[in-house]
Parts: C-alpha cells; sequence; structure tokens
C-alpha cells in the first residue's frame, strides 16, 4: 500500500507492506554515500539488509534509549558524514524508533543545510506516529525536543514484519499514540481497539492512525493550528518521560491523556489503557514534573496550549494556565484516578 503526504514543502509516498525492508533497495534511492542510523536495540539484520544495497554506506549503531537522541550523538552523525566526505547528493536512512528517527532527521535536516533523508521505522510507536510529519529533534538538560527542525523525509517504508521482535511493552508503547489519535479524531478507531485483539490487527491500526496524522499534517504542517491536537497527553507527558527516563514516551502519553478528558471520554479511556497494559498513575515527585512542563514548547507566553477531549473522537485546544495544570499532575501521580 502506498499512502501519499503533500505538505507544503514536501510530497512523499508511505510504502505500507509486509516484507518492505527487504526491498529498500527498489522503493530509495541508495546508488550513493549513504549513511545508515541505528541503535542497539534494533535487530542488527534490518540495518544490514539496508546497508547492504547501498553503494558506499556507513553504517553507524547507537546505544538504546533516550539518551542518544542527544546533541553529542548529534555532533557524532555530522562529523562521521563530514569524515566521509558527504556532499549534497547523499543521504541519511533512519532504521529504528524515534530516538534513531528523531535523530538521524535532524541530522539530515543540518548536513549541508540539508541532505535527502529515509525514514524506516522498526517499533509500533514509529509506525503509527513518530516517522510521519517531519518533526525532527534532540533533547537538551532533560528537556524532550528543545531543538530540532520540520524536516520531511523523501520517502518512508513501513514494513509491519519488523514488529514481530519486539516486547509486548513496546507494542503497548506505540498503541498509545494510536489511541491518542483516535480520542482526538476517530471515534471508530477508538472502538475497534476497544473490541479487537490488538496484536492480531497492528497494520490496520497503523494504517488508520497514519491516515489521521497525514489529514492533519497536510493541513498544518509546521503546528501554526490544526496539528497542535497531535499533541494531547504530551503536555503532561512530556514533563512526566523528562522526570523519569525509565518510563517509556507512550506510557508517559497515556498517563497524560487522563487528566485532559472530561468525564465521558475519561471513562471510556482508563478501561482501554488497563486492556493494552499501559499505566494509568505513577509516583513521581509532582514539583519535578511541574517544572519540566514548564519548559514545554507549548507555552504561549503566561499560558499552555492544551488539547482536551470531552467526548472520544472530538477534542478542543485552549490556553491554560500552568498553576492549573498542577492539579492534572496530582492525578496521575498520587493515585485517585476515579475508575
Amino acid at each position: 500500500m502506498i499512502i501519499p503526504v503533500k505538505t507544503g514543502s514536501e510530497s512523499y509516498d508511505i510504502v505500507l507492506e509486509n516484507g518492505a525492508l527487504q526491498k529498500a533497495g527498489e522503493y530509495l534511492d541508495l546508488d550513493r554515500r549513504v549513511l545508515v542510523v541505528t541503535d542497539d536495540g534494533v535487530p542488527e539484520v534490518y540495518a544490514q539488509s539496508v546497508a547492504s544495497v547501498c553503494r558506499d554506506p556507513l553504517l553507524i549503531r547507537l546505544p538504546q534509549g533516550e539518551s542518544s537522541k542527544s546533541l553529542s550523538a548529534f555532533g557524532q552523525l555530522l562529523s562521521a558524514m563530514l569524515q566521509a566526505g558527504f556532499t549534497r547528493c547523499d543521504c541519511v536512512v533512519a532504521v529504528g524508533g524515534g530516538v534513531v528517527g528523531d535523530l538521524a532527521g535532524f541530522a539530515a535536516a543540518s548536513y549541508m543545510r540539508g541532505i535527502d533523508f529515509y525514514n524506516i521505522p522498526t517499533t509500533v510507536l514509529s509506525q503509527a506516529d513518530s516517522s510521519v510529519g517531519g518533526k525532527t529533534g534532540v533533547n537538551i538538560d532533560g528537556i524532550k525536543n528543545i531543538a530540532g527542525a520540520f524536516y520531511q523525509p523523501k520517502k518512508v517504508i513501513i514494513d509491519p514484519d519488523t514488529l514481530h521482535t519486539l516486547p509486548p511493552r513496546q507494542i503497548a508503547n506505540g498503541l498509545a499514540e494510536a489511541v491518542k489519535m483516535a480520542m482526538t479524531s476517530d471515534a471508530d478507531l477508538f472502538a475497534f481497539i476497544e473490541q479487537e485483539d490488538t496484536t492480531k490487527n497492528l497494520p490496520y491500526i497503523i494504517e488508520s492512525a497514519i491516515k489521521i496524522k497525514r489529514a492533519i499534517v497536510e493541513q498544518d504542517e509546521k503546528e501554526h493550528d490544526l496539528r497542535r491536537i497531535l499533541n494531547f497527553g504530551h503536555t503532561v507527558g512530556h514533563a512526566l518521560e523528562s522526570t523519569d527516563p525509565d518510563m517509556l514516551h507512550g506510557e508517559c502519553v497515556a498517563l497524560g491523556m487522563i487528566p485532559m478528558c472530561g468525564p465521558a471520554a475519561r471513562e471510556s479511556l482508563l478501561p482501554l489503557l488497563k486492556k493494552l497494559g499501559l499505566p494509568i498513575c505513577c509516583d513521581l515527585d509532582r514539583e519535578q514534573v511541574y517544572q519540566a512542563m514548564m519548559h514545554d514548547k507549548k507555552t504561549a507566553g503566561d499560558y499552555i496550549n492544551v488539547v482536551r477531549v470531552d467526548r472520544v473522537g472530538g477534542c478542543r485546544v485552549e490556553q491554560a494556565a500552568p498553576e492549573s495544570l498542577r492539579d492534572a499532575i496530582a492525578l496521575v501521580t498520587k493515585g485517585q484516578v476515579q475508575e
């Protein structure tokens, strides 16, 4: 399946196909110098498969985890390309999850002010969400994505076969982002995730999530208006993630959605999070979480733009005073969620 994406700056295709990783040489222009970026949590054979069909590959494998989404790793990629003689005619390929994609994409956006970038996401989270839309970046001083760029890939290859090696926690981690999109934009998808075996239906859920995000990104590429709804759950979620590096992104987003729901939406959300194996409370210092939230990119002057869902399938963006969000943090850090 080919899912075309047309933004103001770039048009490209998302290839969603079982076995697509083995066809990277057919789908991508790799007859040049290619920096292949992966991490040591990704099966080695995935990146090797891509490198084997490149004319002149340079493979870099980083340590797994958010610690690699850093200025030092960013500099490492740029230095490697410089030392290898990369030019504006060469390219970067990410093979891995969201950390690899965000970092490699930012390096591609920055090297010589921009060279071609291809993304081959290998996790549910990156396939359903982060590989689509052109957000790239790194973390600084524990604050998520504080430096980066909007930079669209030339093509995205999504191969559901790469998900077979993921543990259940990583599957749930990615499904949180699909739930986020269903909560804000698609009640039917939410009902499907509620009622069906998600493990057996991952390709359909990923396809549905991609199409929701595509429709939003095509209308608002750089988050001036509509695209803000994709931040549902992320205001509190990013603050939780910055406070506790052992929590996964999707787990933090799951928690972050809870206080941003009205009673009816929350009543639907909580049992679904439990079904997927996602948390509904955590034990973190509320003041630390609050201070992390104050560095959020969604802050606008004296307010933070937050996304609220009153009923599944629809949402609204509103400005909230940061102090008013202390109760939101308390709701998921004290374990007082009313089920």
